[in-house]
């Protein structure tokens, strides 16, 4: 009798609902986490709760006001479409269950979902490419939380990165030439930052970043003059990775480079953080400081070649 297998895609999440006490609930949980904020509770709690999120929650409420669609937050959508997509690549091999770390569809309702028919292995691949604690590791550790809370033990085979996998890269590359077809520019590859101190602590993300960027520059062709890589979406005082994404685009529009492309490697599906924070925060951004075209290279979403590489990642484990 064939073995029974899950897979299960994850993301980070996203509110539930257009108004600001679900955007306080998602960040309250998402902020409360302590692989995300590395401080003592005792001191981190107090101050989530008391002065960031009542200030917070409204001004990331207006950012899913300006991306919301009719089909709700992108980034679920995107990822359902994901989930689909995948299922149907995979055919009846396995089932295909999509669960977001914060908020909804929720770990224990779709892991019990996917176990009550009777799964033996359970292949898990998070829907971030570069390894970071703060993003594959609390989804590790809350997948096997949730299932001692169930009390159930399948055989995991768990994907914690693929930054460097050549589907990957080439599915990037198919993007980058797609958008192309208009013109070559510039290529600026932004990711999701990190406080400094993760990186000192071990954290392999910054390195890994690094690779998937010199490796999509090698698969473009690209010389060193005609990309660049940065991190974005900073958050509170402290040193965070650098370059800044903010202070790379400040130093082209200033220099004279007045046209540049962004893409942003690091996200599986289009979200707050590409289509606000890059599309309208880092469009005005650069403009203001001399450049003149600016555009976004949508993330990889439900792109064929993208599901593909999920197929590709999810069957070198059906064996």
């Amino acid at each position: 009798m064939p073995t029974r297998i899950a897979v299960l895609l994850t993301n980070l999440g996203t509110p539930e609902r257009l108004d600001r006490e679900a955007v306080k609930q998602f960040l309250g949980e998402f902020l409360a986490d302590p692989y995300v904020v590395n401080l003592p509770r005792i001191l981190w709690l107090p101050i989530l709760n008391g002065i960031i999120l009542p200030f917070r929650s409204g001004n990331t409420l207006q950012g899913y006001q300006r991306i919301w669609g009719e089909d709700g937050s992108p980034l679920l959508a995107f990822s359902r479409r994901q989930a689909t997509a995948l299922q149907t690549a995979l055919g009846e091999r396995t089932r295909v269950g999509l669960a977001m770390r914060y908020g909804n569809p929720s770990y224990p309702d779709v892991l019990t979902d996917l176990l009550a028919g009777d799964i033996e292995r359970l292949i898990v691949l998070p829907l971030y490419p570069q390894y970071s604690r703060t993003t594959t590791e609390t989804s590790r550790v809350h997948l096997h939380a949730c299932l001692s809370r169930l009390g159930a033990n399948p055989e995991i085979e768990f994907i914690e990165t693929y930054h460097d996998h050549p589907a990957y890269i080439a599915a990037l590359a198919e993007s980058v030439r797609e958008h192309w077809q208009v013109g070559q520019r510039h290529l600026l590859m932004s990711y999701h930052g990190l406080p400094q101190v993760n990186i000192e602590r071990g954290d392999p993300y910054q390195q890994q970043c690094e690779e998937t960027s010199r490796l999509l520059a090698a698969e473009l062709g690209l010389e060193a003059r005609d990309w660049s890589l940065a991190y974005q979406s900073r958050f509170g005082k402290q040193k965070w990775i650098q370059p800044y994404t903010a202070d790379v685009l400040h130093e082209m529009g200033a220099s004279g480079l007045d046209s540049v492309d962004i893409i942003c490697p690091g996200f599986a599906a289009d979200c707050l953080e590409t289509l606000d924070e890059i599309e309208v925060e880092y469009r005005a951004h650069y403009e203001h400081c001399g450049g003149r075209e600016f555009s976004y290279i949508p993330a990889l979403n439900d792109r064929d070649l993208h599901i593909q590489m999920m197929q590709q990642l999810i069957e070198s484990h059906l064996n």
